[in-house]
């Protein structure tokens, strides 16, 4: 068995991030090290890494892709987890990632879906069924493999090392999951567990301007993904390595 380092970005969102760490302190297998990075917070949340005792990375250049490969790049274990700061992962979440990358070995991933909290039942449903099922459902028809789910993935170090030099980072429209999605290569392999839930909170939905600023965001990404890699393009390689590989004894 190897180490695990949790990476949680934040922006002036101490409290979230206060049940969050809570949640990682009783995990049934405990974390070697919790990186916080610190996205120019103005509340409390140093005060408040400095009570936890969890490692703080400050980070000035905005934006969740930024903040995310900052805090990969600091994490010294063989596998890097991630949440996001209102993330509320179960007892097991650890051990379960832990147990499943043990399973899959070098140059893989494991990513599960969330249950949403804070709003109806009505809210709750429609963005797990069709904003979180929607993702899964697309991304991967759009890439032709399983995508990384921001609020709940984990990976082992060996991806973020080839991946680091060829990540968005400058960029704050940037979704960092998409991303990293998109820059897998043919031989990584993400597994899906519909069973690793966490929950994340619905606020997103709350009103217009915060889906119209995710919805910015999602353009945004495309937009950088696609002009770097279009898509019809990136699906062929794949389908051409994995069948010459296929072919390999």
């Amino acid at each position: 068995m190897g180490s695990i380092s949790v990476v949680i970005p934040t922006r002036n969102d101490a409290d979230m991030l206060a049940s969050c760490l809570a949640m990682l302190k009783i995990q049934t297998r405990p974390a070697d090290e919790i990186i916080v990075v610190d996205n120019s917070s103005t509340d409390h949340t140093a005060a408040l890494c400095a009570a936890a005792g969890v490692r703080r990375i400050p980070v000035s250049l905005p934006g969740i892709a930024a903040s995310t490969a900052a805090g990969f790049d600091a994490a010294r274990s063989d596998i890097i987890a991630r949440l996001d700061t209102d993330s509320r992962p179960p007892a097991d979440w650890l051990q379960r990632i832990e147990t499943t990358l043990d399973r899959t070995g070098p140059l893989s991933a494991v990513t599960g879906p969330a249950y949403f909290y804070g709003a109806s039942r009505l809210v709750c449903w429609l963005g797990r069924s069709l904003y979180l099922g929607g993702f899964f459902w697309a991304v991967t028809l759009l890439m032709g493999h399983t995508p990384v789910f921001g609020s709940n993935f984990a990976l082992r170090s060996d991806v973020w090392e080839r991946l680091r030099h060829t990540v968005i980072r400058d960029n704050s429209l940037v979704h960092d999951d998409f991303d990293i999605s998109y820059h897998l290569h043919p031989d990584m392999s993400v597994t899906y567990d519909p069973s690793l839930r966490v929950g994340v909170s619905a606020r997103p939905f709350a009103s217009l301007d915060s889906m119209r600023s995710r919805m910015a965001m999602t353009m945004e990404t495309f937009r950088e993904e696609f002009s770097a890699e279009p898509p019809l393009r990136r699906l062929a390689e794949r389908r051409r390595w994995e069948r010459e590989h296929r072919r390999q004894p």
